[in-house]
């Protein structure tokens, strides 16, 4: 049995918890992730952490002295987001030992995700831990932890058809986009922001016939980068004016802290073009589009909660790979527990 006063913790908020407001302040850019980071090394009690934060998700994995040290922990969270306490009450959740395990399966599994199935959570989950095994702050637990971890989600992937399709929030997006608009050959499309997603989102639209695809970016060449695999035009955000206007879909996913398309920005573009649409899909976190900007007539405006609902009414076609799914990390947690019990046990070195 484990030493009482050693426990496998975690601590965290993901959108099954948290409203997009409250995820937006605990979104982590480097500079407060490092700062966390810093603060958790020195923080009695905390012998081992990973940290892991997505767009939908900040989650802290790690081994402590007692339960006391997770309490610390909340307010080193709130110290360093800006979360009040009261948010973080509501927003936050634990888990300890085995349900710790078990959580973190699910997670890199894709079945914890807003769009269940999707396979960016594994790879991301991969480079939190790869960081904080370059930083050295995991040790023998979280390393066995983990690497059973990345061999569970290897396996349901292989094994079952929870992930077929290709599911993405990009590729949600854009079939949300073919609905409305039927045929995307004759839609003007503007992807605003060339990072992972934005380039997803590119080969999603070019994927489903859109002909004329324009990627904005704050750096050029990214946009030239990501436009050049549809064949499409690339722009500085320095013109998004001009190319807000000419476009009737708009989807936006950079790392801004601050809105990238302002109300103010919506408004006046939309004065150039009164008799078209415009479609708006926002997939960043913190929020690209103003959420105001819904307000002016003729602007539709999506964002990941919207999407996640939407990919939840295809969710009940594949309820039985899911069930197959969690058979088989109930399983895979019940038959790593023992092993990290007993590392638990051991006193640190």
């Amino acid at each position: 049995m484990a030493n009482q006063n050693s426990v496998l913790f975690l601590l965290g908020a993901s959108h099954r918890t948290a409203p997009l407001a409250v995820r937006e302040k605990l979104a982590l850019d480097e500079t407060r992730a490092a700062t966390l980071a810093t603060r958790l090394r020195a923080t009695p009690g905390v012998r081992e952490f990973t940290l892991l934060n997505t767009c939908n998700r900040v989650e802290i994995y790690g081994v402590a002295s007692g339960s006391d040290t997770i309490d610390q922990l909340r307010a080193v969270l709130c110290e360093t987001t800006g979360c009040t306490p009261a948010e973080l009450e509501t927003a936050a959740f634990q888990r300890q030992n085995h349900d710790t395990v078990a959580h973190l399966f699910s997670v890199a599994s894709g079945l914890d995700s807003q769009i269940v199935g999707e396979t960016e959570i594994l790879g991301q989950v991969k480079v939190a831990y790869d960081s904080a095994l370059a930083h050295q702050w995991t040790g023998p637990v979280l390393n066995r932890v983990f690497q059973k971890t990345f061999q569970a989600a290897k396996h349901i992937r292989t094994h079952t058809a929870i992930g077929a399709g290709q599911i993405s929030i990009a590729t949600v997006a854009v079939d949300l986009a073919g609905r409305i608009f039927g045929e995307l050959a004759n839609t003007k499309v503007l992807v605003v922001g060339a990072g992972d997603i934005g380039l997803k989102t590119v080969q999603a639209f070019q994927s489903r016939g859109a002909t004329s695809i324009t990627v904005a970016s704050r750096t050029l060449a990214k946009a030239e980068e990501a436009a050049a695999l549809a064949g499409g035009w690339a722009l500085s955000l320095a013109d998004l004016p001009e190319a807000v206007a000419g476009a009737d879909i708009i989807a936006s996913s950079t790392s801004s802290p601050d809105f990238v398309l302002t109300r103010e920005l919506i408004a006046t573009s939309i004065k150039r073009r009164p008799a078209r649409p415009l479609f708006l899909i926002d997939l960043a976190l913190p929020r690209d589009v103003d959420p105001a900007a819904a307000q002016i007539s003729n602007v539709f405006l999506y964002n990941l909660d919207d999407l996640a609902k939407i990919a939840e009414e295809n969710l009940a076609n594949r309820e039985a790979e899911v069930a197959k799914c969690r058979a088989i990390l109930a399983e895979r947690t019940a038959a790593l527990w023992p092993a990290v019990a007993h590392s638990l046990s051991q006193p640190p070195k």
